[in-house]
């Protein structure tokens, strides 16, 4: 597994990886999942996940249109999907998914979107957490949207809290090995990505997608950037307002996938090859 927070080289290294051992790579990126929101999201190259064009088989990549279920149960069975079928790198940064996948979910109900719409709508989610789940809200940032809202289904569909689904789960840690990438640059890279990300189309891109009905509501356009320049593009902010914003809600997005690597005990590797060589094998 490649994690680490955005921007650090994940995917680069995955690429690398899967290119040396014939590997399959699955995309551990909430956000990916999602068709049309790609420069926002980062995607891998289109080439570089064909095989015909050089590049490797990615999973997890342009799977569901914005206004469909995907979960970390379906990120995991994935996981296992790809597995079966040749060796696997796990690449990403959604600390969510990597729990998930690692230390296994509890029991849930399936998605309901409409449940789930409900609560995405809220304006503040972390309020309406701290009132049914005080113990799973303290855990959480309150812009950790993803997550509380997480909360609030599960709490809506049984009645009971996550964090005590939590507690009673005593399952191990599945086996891995975890590469964790960082940059000591790593706010500036972010920032001048952004500015990176606009010369590429991403303005075009947003536009493209509210024109083509995508609500400003949606789970995907809440994320990072796209709120910032869809808000823009309704005249509540300027450009540069929205590219401010952009900047810095990456970097307090780098800074908490840092946390949660910290708080696993996961260093970030200086040389990331010695380890892919041991677990591995061979020269890669």
């Amino acid at each position: 597994m490649v994690t680490g927070p955005t921007g650090a080289g994940k995917s680069d290294l995955a690429l690398a990886i899967a290119r040396a051992y014939g590997a399959i790579v699955v995309s551990m990126d909430a956000m990916q999942v999602y068709r049309g929101f790609d420069i926002g999201t980062a995607k891998v190259p289109v080439a570089d996940r064909d095989p015909g064009q050089g590049g490797v088989v990615h999973r997890c990549i342009d799977v569901v249109e914005w206004n469909e279920a995907w979960s970390a149960a379906d990120f995991s069975a994935e996981v296992e999907r790809a597995g079966a079928a040749a060796p696997v790198v796990i690449c990403g940064g959604t600390t969510f998914y990597l729990r998930a996948w690692r230390e296994g979910l509890v029991d849930a109900p399936p998605v309901d979107l409409e449940v789930r719409a409900r609560f995405e709508a809220l304006e503040d989610p972390h309020a309406a957490l701290v009132a049914v789940d005080p113990v799973l809200a303290a855990r959480l940032h309150p812009n950790d949207r993803m997550r509380l809202v997480r909360g609030l289904e599960y709490h809506a569909q049984t009645g009971t809290p996550l964090s005590a689904a939590h507690a009673a789960d005593t399952r191990e840690a599945r086996p891995c090995t975890v590469i964790a990438l960082d940059r000591d640059d790593l706010y500036d890279r972010l920032d001048a990505r952004v500015v990176a990300m606009m010369d590429a189309g991403y303005l075009d891109e947003v536009r493209g997608l509210l024109d083509r009905g995508v609500p400003r509501g949606a789970r995907p356009m809440q994320t990072l950037g796209y709120k910032h320049l869809a808000a823009h593009i309704e005249g509540e902010c300027s450009q540069d307002e929205a590219i401010r914003l952009t900047q810095r809600d990456t970097r307090h997005f780098a800074r908490r996938q840092r946390g949660f690597l910290r708080s696993k005990l996961i260093a970030p590797s200086v040389d990331p090859w010695p380890a892919v060589r041991a677990a591995w094998g061979g020269t890669g």
